[in-house]
């Protein structure tokens, strides 16, 4: 038996040696930003998590005003589904709140429905799990998506 086929888990990759390098900024203090930080995050998330056919992956962008979420196969690289509060009846309330990132969970777990998904790996893009994306995650979760 090989070591890579005792360690695998599903959902997870191993590592092949050409790991992402991030290159960090500092603010005038001298220390990393929060921006950089996040990135630096989001690489390591990313070395473990990777998006299949049979389990895609959930990403999640957040900014100030908006979050948007995506159900990604990396395989193929394409876009199973996607949620945004920037879609125009979403936009008309508030965008930056717990309760909008609720309705994108859900609308987000209806489209993979309708696109035949039902397992998706979990990447909160460098964000704690907390807040948005935890409402996010925990309402796509309640309307039937399996983490």
């Amino acid at each position: 038996m090989q070591a890579s086929e005792c360690c695998a888990r599903p959902g997870r990759r191993q590592s092949d040696g050409r790991d992402q390098v991030m290159v960090k900024t500092v603010n005038p203090a001298g220390r990393a930003d929060k921006a950089s930080q996040r990135r630096r995050r989001h690489v390591r998330v990313r070395n473990k998590v990777i998006g299949t056919a049979a389990r895609p992956r959930l990403a999640v962008f957040r900014s100030s005003k908006h979050i948007s979420a995506q159900i990604i196969d990396d395989n193929s690289g394409r876009t199973l589904a996607a949620a945004s509060t920037e879609e125009r009846d979403l936009r008309a309330g508030a965008t930056a709140n717990v309760a909008a990132a609720a309705e994108v969970g859900r609308r987000l777990a209806e489209r993979a429905k309708e696109a035949g998904v039902g397992q998706v790996v979990f990447d909160r893009g460098g964000y704690r799990y907390h807040g948005r994306v935890a409402a996010l995650a925990d309402a796509a979760r309640h309307s039937g998506l399996e983490f």
